[in-house]
């Protein structure tokens, strides 16, 4: 099979639901200056050259929220494959509720620990839309 002319280049990112005892999760918003600034997302990156998506969240995590989350702690949660305008995005999300050290934004970005009653309040990337769905059916479930 071809690609047309419309075939855009395939963007593997990994990400992360961190969820804290109490059920809530974290989000991380994108700073000013990047693709889509101010929607809020899971916290992430992309998927570099001989990297697992475990380990570039791993990586993406000590990196832009200064924590140590071991790769057997990741479990499989659901992904997103959503068409942008210049780009085909793939991302696997993992849940993760253990980790080592304390949350801190060191990317300049805003980090909001959110309910799964107060999610759909944080506008997201489109790609983002059906994985907050998801979080709140997984709450739910979680719970009973």
């Amino acid at each position: 099979m071809t690609q047309g002319s419309d075939a855009k280049p395939l963007v593997l990112v990994a990400a992360v639901a961190l969820i804290r005892r109490d059920g809530r999760l974290l989000l991380a918003q994108r700073p000013k200056g990047k693709a889509m600034a101010g929607l809020w997302e899971f916290p992430g990156g992309k998927v570099e050259a001989g990297e697992s998506p475990q380990g570039a969240l791993a990586r993406e995590l000590m990196e832009e929220l200064g924590i140590a989350v071991s790769e057997a702690d990741m479990e499989a949660f659901s992904f997103a494959s959503h068409a942008y305008e210049k780009f085909h995005l793939l991302m696997p999300v993992f849940i993760a509720r253990r980790w080592e050290g304390e949350v801190e934004a060191r990317e300049g970005q805003q980090l909001a620990w959110v309910s799964a009653a107060e999610i759909r309040s944080y506008p997201a990337p489109e790609a983002d839309l059906p994985l907050f769905e998801r979080f709140i059916d997984w709450s739910k479930a979680s719970r009973t």
